[in-house]
């Protein structure tokens, strides 16, 4: 009987360990999380948009995953019970000049296979009489969903499987042991012969408990969230986005309609001085000093610091979010909005200072560490634990 223990209870790893139940039945699987809850990070506080795999380089893993993911998300959510809907969205290009990059993301669309469609101002209002634009991206099979209902679900299938979950358990320190590898927490050993490290915004720092050296550093980054006031609600039917910047991984304040009715707003993208660091008050000595050390961080700074500065203005102005959502729907103002919590993002940055772009995992002697797993991780969460289980020594 092989041992299996994954690291991580947010949706890539319960995703995991769950696919590993389901591919050896006679193993032994345990999830360590040092949270007392599952999705308690990237996974809890994201926007619940199951995404349909435009943005993404064609043939990487992220466009290859997500297109099966959120096909195999839709038929998870509907085989469970687990609230859903395939509603589409908007990418909406407020002006001419972001018109060659909204035709630039159709193509990029088409060769992934996507249904997505150019549509002309008129056609958009169709879909959101609110809108202001010059054209629009028509994505059909983009669709949202509570994420952690979905980890409860997850969870629950590899307990019955026969998997434990030991939340709350902090883990100390990783060693090598022969063909075994030995997981210190504070309540005990867990020795198994298989380590997959889901850390999400830990997973560097699993990965060298573990002996592995990261190609890249988690460097988090937080996205402040606003919310519709329930009377203005009626602004938005469902997701409505700005065409991206290609030289960043973030994709803009957007709206998004939340599976519980609720308008969520944002996210902006600030550097965190926590990697848990959900406010501007939460600062963390170790990840300040371990951001301020990494040389990575500020070849990139140098590169974007223009870029940084907006969004870390937009993050002290009510004002500016508001402008910037108007720009979709002008019929947003400051006070339309109020405060609706912050996700952090853990993103993987490479010494020479390049943002990682595709999902990075590096399997090592018995190991395998997910090093790189931002969104869309969790639409594609199944897929990459199918990923992750097929390169597992058994």
């Amino acid at each position: 009987m092989t041992r299996y223990v994954v690291i991580g209870a947010g949706i890539v790893g319960l995703a995991t360990a769950h696919r590993i139940t389901l591919d050896h039945p006679d193993a032994s699987v345990t999830v360590i999380d040092k949270e007392p809850r599952v999705a308690a990070h990237q996974t809890g506080h994201n926007s619940g948009v199951i995404h349909a795999g435009v943005y993404y380089k064609p043939g990487s893993l992220k466009a290859r995953l997500c297109a099966a993911g959120r096909a195999s998300m839709v038929d998870f959510c509907a085989t469970h019970g687990i609230a859903h809907e395939i509603c589409g969205k908007l990418i909406v290009a407020a002006d001419e000049s972001e018109v060659p990059r909204l035709h630039a993301l159709h193509e990029r669309a088409v060769a992934n296979g996507l249904p997505a469609r150019l549509v002309g101002a008129a056609e958009a209002k169709e879909f959101e009489p609110e809108i202001r634009c010059v054209a629009a991206l028509r994505v059909e099979s983009t669709g949202i969903v509570d994420f952690t209902a979905v980890c409860t679900t997850l969870a629950d299938l590899a307990e019955k499987a026969g998997a434990t979950l030991r939340l709350g358990t902090k883990v100390t320190g990783i060693t090598a042991r022969g063909g075994e590898q030995v997981v210190h927490t504070g309540s005990g050993d867990v020795v198994a012969d298989v380590l997959i490290n889901c850390a999400g915004l830990h997973a560097d720092r699993v990965a060298r408990l573990a002996g592995v050296e990261p190609p890249a550093r988690i460097v988090p980054f937080r996205g402040e969230y606003f919310e519709l006031t329930p009377e203005r609600r009626g602004l938005v039917r469902g997701l409505i986005y700005p065409v991206p910047d290609p030289q960043f991984p973030f994709l803009g304040v957007h709206l998004t309609r939340m599976i519980d009715g609720t308008v969520h707003a944002g996210p902006n993208a600030v550097l965190a001085l926590a990697r848990e660091g959900y406010r501007w008050s939460k600062i963390n000595p170790r990840d300040v000093g371990d951001l301020i050390g990494y040389a990575g961080l500020w070849r990139l700074a140098r590169k974007h610091y223009r870029y940084g500065l907006t969004e870390v203005r937009r993050s002290l102005s009510r004002r500016l979010f508001a402008e910037s959502l108007a720009r979709l729907v002008p019929a947003v103002t400051e006070a339309d909005l109020v405060p609706a919590g912050a996700g952090v993002r853990a993103q993987a940055i490479a010494r020479d200072g390049g943002l990682v772009d595709d999902f990075l995992i590096v399997a090592r002697d018995r190991q395998v560490h997910v090093l790189n797993a931002p969104s869309p991780a969790a639409t594609s969460s199944l897929e990459i634990a199918k990923h992750i289980v097929a390169q597992l020594p058994t």
